[in-house]
């Protein structure tokens, strides 16, 4: 055996919470060697010098994934993002990664404002966080969603340094210029603005943006890299065509309607739903930073992003847990899970925050399961989130550990 697999933490009495045959398996033993799991078994007797962490029969998941959030974003008002320092950001940043982390997301995929920096900061332990699968800046027509220019301004800022969310490139050669220098940069995957959103300027929620010429080259660009395109969009018509032009993933979808699940599945693409941020938002939007006249744009869709889901899970599309929160409004993370249980089941919603999120990140086997060879990434809960998935709402109670990449990062079975 190499030394790299002999086990140097082993969790005991688990009730490991098998995610795709949605059952808890009792009495089991998980063995951790560095950053990997490298057994799941039953119990049986431990090398002497292993540490041993006994959970006493709770539920071990693995680490939860949030597929939509940003990072960087530390207002909800994003044309002010773009004025501030990028070391101010960073530390703003900081205490955002750490309370994803606790709790219980130990991977998120960053949809605008992360890039390589922050990433490579948490994983030189620079900050403590969830490892960050980053696009770079999302991409946006001029007058599109990521652009933040009031209708009085003209100037175009090119400085790629700042903690913008967003770039404005128009026509194919300025969208693959783009797509190029993000990829140039590590980005996992690229992000298309091709509807009108909330928190921009000068559009309306129901405009169609860029051009199929243009999401084409994205696309085509991203996937001779090994790379997808994400696509930001909210009615039928924006979801479709993003889809036809081989789109990976639907951010939002809140007005998409049954062709588009029937897109979702012809091409097996994924539907991020982010409910939460419309909750958050309605309530708390203006405290943060949100524009009045952007603050009425959420009740465009706020409704609609609930009957989009059950619309989407009735009918077998692929669905993935996202909440797009901005700001001070990050402490709404975990409501997405209430939110979406009014209208699907509890394994589903697990599912859709680990083995299914997995999936659409290309990391299925690391993240998103329990199994030999994955990342040690796990939490420990008091209590079964089958029956109840409240459980995972509340982490201060009954969130006991996390370990990430086989680091414990709290333990408090003892209190």
């Amino acid at each position: 055996m190499r030394t790299e697999q002999v086990p140097t933490l082993v969790l005991t009495n688990a009730a490991v919470l098998d995610v795709d045959g949605a059952n808890l398996i009792p009495n089991q033993l998980i063995a951790i060697a560095g950053d990997r799991i490298v057994e799941v078994s039953s119990q049986r007797p431990i090398d002497a010098g292993v540490t041993v962490l006994d959970v006493a029969g709770r539920t071990v998941m693995p680490g939860l994934i949030d597929a939509h959030v940003h990072v960087t974003s530390v207002t909800a008002n994003l044309a002010a993002l773009a004025e501030m320092s990028p070391f101010y950001v960073a530390a703003r940043s900081a205490a955002l990664l750490r309370n994803m982390l606790m709790r219980g997301f130990t991977t998120v995929r960053d949809m605008g404002g992360a890039d390589f920096g922050i990433a490579q900061a948490v994983e030189e332990r620079l900050l403590i966080g969830p490892r960050i699968l980053f696009g770079g800046k999302s991409l946006s027509q001029s007058g599109g969603h990521g652009d933040q220019r009031p209708p009085g301004r003209t100037a175009i800022e090119r400085e790629t340094w700042s903690p913008a969310q967003s770039r404005i490139c128009d026509g194919r050669v300025e969208v693959l210029r783009a797509v190029r220098d993000e990829l140039r940069k590590g980005a996992h995957h690229i992000k298309l603005m091709v509807s009108g959103g909330i928190t921009s300027p000068t559009d309306r929620i129901d405009s169609v943006q860029f051009s199929i010429e243009e999401i084409s080259a994205a696309v085509e660009e991203a996937e001779s890299a090994n790379r997808y395109v994400a696509g930001h969009a909210y009615t039928a018509r924006a979801v479709n065509r993003a889809l036809e032009c081989g789109v990976r993933s639907i951010e939002h979808g809140n007005l998409m309607d049954e062709s588009s699940v029937e897109l979702l599945l012809d091409k097996q693409a994924f539907y991020v739903p982010t409910l939460a941020t419309y909750s958050a938002l309605a309530a708390r939007g203006r405290e943060s930073g949100l524009s009045e006249a952007n603050h009425r744009k959420i009740f465009d869709v706020l409704d609609a992003g609930i009957k989009a889901l059950e619309m989407a899970h009735r009918g077998g599309a692929q669905i993935v847990y996202g909440t797009d929160l901005l700001g001070d409004l990050q402490d709404a993370q975990l409501s997405e899970f209430t939110l979406r249980a009014q209208v699907q089941p509890n394994i589903e919603i697990i599912r859709a925050a680990t083995s299914t999120a997995a999936r659409l990140l290309r990391l299925e086997g690391l993240v998103g399961t329990i199994a030999a060879g994955g990342l040690a990434d796990l939490v420990v809960y008091d209590g079964n989130p089958l029956d109840d998935i409240s459980l995972l709402t509340r982490p201060d109670a009954t969130l006991k550990v996390i370990i990430k990449s086989g680091e414990i990062i709290k333990n408090s079975l003892a209190a």
